[in-house]
């Protein structure tokens, strides 16, 4: 019995033994996981083992990472006391290297020293990329669209994200309903196999609109990006994100228009081999809202009547969430270009009826600041004044209010005085940020990044008015007359001549028809002040219909630009127009000036610029007005007025603008002027769809037994209008134009034409450069005008 007893007891602490080391182990795993987790890092030691000196160090489990690399990382050194808080340190700087997954170390004793290994277990790589059952696109792109390469550290998340892009990509290409896979146990061998069902390539059959009365069908279809087939051969394809955006835009479309309720549904139906799909937007338009009241809070510094007057919107109009959201953008303006620089503007909408809302435009002032220091960088060639006396002239000055709003500080550079100093310097980037915790004042920080300022062009050209044209252009747009170079290396490499923003150009222009040459020179800031001097001597020599022109002329002018954007000029020229290669048949008038004419002249102007911005205007006006009067070989005087108008007639919702914009040209001839000196209608800059000097007075033929007025002689006064829309189409550099061209001469009826063109917008730093692509046809014309349906040009004529 006792025997058996004893077995039994044996046995039982066997078993408890054995349930212990399960634990045990069980508890182990635990802790190597936990660590594992946390810090990549496992670590293996006896606490026997801590008191003794380190006699190596070893790595083990490297293939493609070197011993040298990985031992960088480590400060544990043979001869040092072991430490084990030193040894886990070095195995976690080991695991945050490229290309491992985990690290820890191992301990032995050897002769009495400690043995330590640091073991790196190495990330898998990415030994292949498959595609099955791509068959509209190749595996090259596929490939591109994964930002996975092979032999690339392998990162199963990434892996996996990778199947999304590739869907996304699909999707935006029309295929609705496919579907990607990736093989989990081929990732785990370091082989990506992507799965790909494309499905039917969806088209669009149709694009219907149902439930709208208050906004036309036509304007809806403009506003939305999905869209049928176009003329039987370009498809569209169905993409749900653009739909989605759809829904969105025409949400915004109603609103705008005070459909604050509207809701916008969409229905698919999807033929039966899902390769087309019709699309009907169900518009439930609601209630139109007017505004009730229009309230401001949060106002201090200006008061309701001061605010209201920057409003569009008014009570009793109808909800206008464009209007508004202008309204904002007025109320910010006025806050910000006073000092405010922290202003902010909300809008807030109250339904107050079932029809009408109260409006609540909520200040936030902040604190009004002044210009304190103004520090420059960046301009390592520019001279630091060339940048000041720009801001002097918009009274951008320490002690004055600082104006965020010409002074944005954005990224982008876009307030109008950033602007300025981007084109006046010909810098890349140029951006003005407020800086420092003085109370009641900032400093302004100017950075720029300056551009290529210097360039030769050679080249050769095809224009609509002049022919065939050879260039050869070196202009330098940032030069310093007074900047003598050093040595030669200085004047080779461009670092001569450079930094006073000054302009010099030199052009060589030979062609078929117009040859010109000029040099001229252009100091904006003269004495560093708000005052230009313009020099320039020039050779210009055109083929007329019966003679040929050659002018050699010199000239110098200037103007002072006032702070209300008043300017005055006053300019000078001489000139020799020598008149030859006379036609048989020419008229009278064109031989009484054959031979050399000499020709000086005085010439006063001012004018005045409110524009909203001065190279690509959308919302103001400009005019200018002359009278020169010209002595010589010939006693006469020119009077000449130009105005311009500009109004943004829509903005969308990426701020494309709709621009409205006008022209009123008219000058006379006091006194009896030669033909040269005359006035010309037609082409570019005139009257679109005839031909250059197309419309102009005609003369008399000579030696002729049946004479015929054909050749141009000018007329003594000259009146154009035009009128031009210009529509954004795919982005603000990309447009679309209709205008009409009209004028009239001291002969002849008046002259209208009427057309429409394309218009590119060339990004240069210093500014966009337009070309334009224009059609025109008369619809008014008078026997013998030369008419011209197509013309083509690069820079702003209009």
């Amino acid at each position: 019995m006792l025997g058996k007893k004893i077995k039994v007891q044996k046995s039982k602490i066997k078993i408890v033994e054995s349930l212990r080391d399960d634990f045990l182990n069980f508890a182990f795993c635990i802790l190597i996981f936990a660590i594992l987790s946390l810090g990549q890092v496992c670590v293996f030691a006896d606490s026997a083992v801590d008191a003794k000196v380190i006699g190596s160090i070893e790595t083990a489990g490297n293939r493609s990472i070197s011993s040298t690399r990985i031992l960088s990382k480590v400060q544990s050194r043979a001869g040092q006391l072991f430490d084990p808080t030193t040894a886990a340190e070095d195995a976690k700087r080991i695991a945050q290297l490229s290309g491992v997954e985990y690290s820890y170390y191992n301990t032995a004793v050897v002769e009495n020293k400690i043995q330590l290994v640091f073991v790196v277990v190495e990330k898998n790589i990415v030994r292949s990329i498959v595609f099955i059952g791509n068959r509209k696109y190749k595996t090259k792109t596929l490939r591109k669209k994964l930002g996975i390469k092979t032999a690339d550290y392998l990162d199963p998340i990434s892996a996996e994200s990778a199947t999304k892009a590739l869907i996304e990509f699909y999707l935006k290409k029309g295929f609705a309903f496919v579907q990607v896979s990736l093989d989990s146990e081929q990732l785990r061998k370091g082989k990506l196999i992507y799965t790909i069902d494309e499905g039917p390539r969806v088209k669009i059959k149709s694009v219907k609109f149902s439930g709208n009365s208050a906004i036309k069908t036509r304007v809806l279809k403009r506003a939305v990006k999905t869209k049928k087939k176009k003329f039987f051969l370009f498809s569209r394809y169905y993409v749900e994100q653009d739909v989605t955006k759809d829904v969105v835009g025409l949400q915004n479309l109603y609103q705008k228009r005070g459909f604050l309720n509207a809701g916008i549904a969409v229905k698919r139906q999807f033929s039966p081999d899902k390769r087309q799909v019709g699309l009907t937007f169900t518009i439930d338009e609601g209630r139109l809202f007017t505004v009730e009241k229009i309230v401001f809070s949060g106002n201090e510094h200006f008061d309701e009547k001061t605010l209201g007057r920057e409003l569009k919107l008014e009570a009793g109009q109808v909800y206008s969430e464009q209007k508004a959201g202008s309204d904002v953008r007025r109320l910010l303006k006025l806050y910000r270009e006073n000092g405010f620089i922290e202003a902010r503007v909300e809008r807030n909408v109250k339904f107050v009826s079932e029809t009408s809302v109260n409006v609540e435009f909520e200040v936030a002032e902040g604190q009004r600041f002044r210009i304190g220091r103004i520090n420059i960088t960046g301009n390592k060639q520019t001279q630091d004044k060339v940048i000041r006396r720009v801001l002097d002239e918009y009274d951008f000055q320490p002690g004055r209010w600082y104006n965020a709003d010409i002074a944005r500080g954005d990224a982008a550079g876009s307030g109008y005085l950033e602007k300025l100093i981007r084109r006046t310097t010909y810098a890349e980037s140029a951006r003005i940020t407020p800086s420092g915790q003085m109370p009641n004042q900032k400093d302004a920080q100017v950075s720029i990044t300056e551009g290529q300022t210097g360039s030769v062009m050679l080249g050769a050209g095809v224009a609509s008015d002049s022919g065939v044209i050879g260039q050869f252009v070196y202009e330098q747009r940032n030069f310093d007359i007074s900047d003598y170079p050093k040595s030669f290396r200085e004047f080779i490499t461009g670092r001569a001549f450079r930094g006073a923003g000054q302009s010099l150009r030199i052009s060589l222009q030979p062609g078929t028809v117009v040859s010109q040459y000029s040099v001229s020179f252009t100091e904006p800031y003269l004495k560093n002040k708000p005052v230009s001097l313009n020099v320039a001597v020039s050779s210009y020599e055109r083929w007329r219909e019966s003679y040929n022109e050659n002018r050699a002329k010199g000239y110098v002018g200037f103007e002072k630009r006032y702070k209300n954007r008043w300017r005055k000029s006053i300019g000078f020229r001489a000139e020799n127009v020598d008149v030859g290669d006379i036609e048989f048949d020419a008229p009278k008038e064109i031989r009484d000036v054959k031979g050399g004419n000499a020709l000086v002249g005085v010439r006063l102007g001012t004018g005045r610029d409110i524009t909203d911005d001065k190279f690509n205007p959308g919302a103001g006006y400009s005019f200018n007005a002359s009278y020169e009067q010209v002595g010589g070989d010939y006693t006469f005087g020119v009077l000449r007025g130009t105005y311009r108008w500009y109004k943004t007639l829509y903005e969308d919702l990426a701020e494309r603008k709709t621009i409205l914009s006008t022209k009123l040209h008219a000058a006379t001839v006091i006194g009896d002027a030669p033909p040269f000196e005359k006035f010309y209608a037609g082409g570019q800059g005139s009257i679109r769809g005839f031909d250059y000097w197309g419309v102009s007075t005609r003369g008399l033929q000579t030696n002729v037994t049946n004479p015929e007025r054909k050749d141009p002689i000018g007329s003594d006064w000259i009146f154009l209008a035009n009128t031009e829309l210009t529509v954004p189409l795919v982005s603000e550099s990309f447009a679309i134009l209709f205008f009409v061209d009209s004028g009239a001469i001291d002969s002849g009826n008046y002259r209208v034409a009427v057309g429409t063109g394309i218009q590119i917008l060339l990004p240069q730093w210093f500014g966009p450069v337009p070309m334009r692509f224009e059609l025109a046809a008369p619809v008014m014309k008078e026997e013998g005008d030369e008419t011209q349906v197509f013309s083509f040009s690069v820079g702003r004529l209009f």
